[in-house]
């Protein structure tokens, strides 16, 4: 991937940006061609992290050209799913987090990474239970869309987790 960018800070209100009001966004621009590179930002561990994580996302993904459908919509959602984990279950040892968004012809990636040790498992569960099923959620979105989603070590003895999804328009 050859261009890097950044995404500024989080933004304040869902539709306070250009063209749009506290009602709803504006008028449509027309859509340029679907971008190409990766994108990262951080935030903290905090539950208000999870919604301006997924407006984020959504909002670059727009600027960048990327229609919105079912494949974005399931995307959003496992972005809301893996940070609501790391502030569920790495808060204590990450304070901060990092969503990365990469785009390449065809493709698109998201990953979470936060500094926890703990590889988690997308492991069945209780049904009966009333939480406990985001990352076999988080895996069946990606297996339903044809992608592929993973855990990893990093370099610093934390954990990302990835989930990559085809593009296809």
């Amino acid at each position: 991937m050859e261009s890097r960018g950044s995404v500024p800070a989080w933004p304040a209100a869902p539709y306070g940006g250009p063209g749009g009001t506290a009602e709803g966004p504006g008028p449509v621009p027309p859509r340029p061609p679907v971008g190409e590179g990766v994108w990262r930002f951080t935030a903290p561990t905090a539950e208000s992290s999870v919604p301006r994580a997924r407006y984020a996302v959504r909002e670059l993904l727009e600027q960048q050209g990327v229609p919105a459908g079912e494949t974005v919509q399931g995307l959003l959602l496992i972005v809301s799913e893996l940070v609501t984990n790391v502030v569920k279950h790495a808060a204590v040892l990450s304070p901060q987090l990092a969503v990365e968004v990469a785009l390449w012809p065809g493709r698109v990636r998201v990953a979470v990474e936060d500094n926890h040790p703990y590889r988690p498992a997308a492991l069945e569960t209780d049904w009966a239970q009333t939480g406990g099923r985001g990352l076999l959620l988080v895996r069946e979105i990606t297996r339903e869309a044809g992608g592929h989603c993973d855990v990893e070590h990093t370099p610093s003895g934390g954990k990302v987790i990835w989930a990559e999804l085809p593009l296809d328009f």
